[in-house]
């Protein structure tokens, strides 16, 4: 399933310095879950996302799969019927109150 692009249109203009890439804009919207996250990881990119129903599985075999010292940077799952309004906010708390490190290994649901 695509991220909303309402969301990531929205978020842009909201925080236009915000750093984000779409699984579209990079290649790799048909891309199985795994080789997604593995990509994710290889670009050290935090994943949104709103599939409830494949990658909660997919990240934990992802995450069982590392060796000692790697990490996933992390997966925020973006409930589908969220407002696109509060989506927006919460991606943008998220963005503007943390480091990008302490999403690693983790999968987050928003909103918090």
């Amino acid at each position: 399933m695509n991220f909303n692009a309402r969301i990531v249109v929205g978020l842009r203009r909201f925080v236009p310095t915000v750093d984000l890439i779409t699984a579209q804009s990079a290649g790799f919207h048909t891309t199985p879950d795994p080789e997604l996250l593995a990509q994710a990881r290889q670009l050290d990119r935090i994943l949104l996302t709103h599939d409830i129903n494949t990658l909660p599985d997919h990240f934990a075999t992802f995450l069982a799969s590392l060796t000692q010292g790697e990490y996933c940077p992390g997966v925020m799952l973006v409930a589908l019927e969220l407002a696109i309004g509060v989506a927006i906010q919460e991606i943008y708390q998220v963005w503007s109150c943390s480091n990008h490190e302490e999403w690693r290994d983790l999968f987050t649901y928003l909103p918090l």
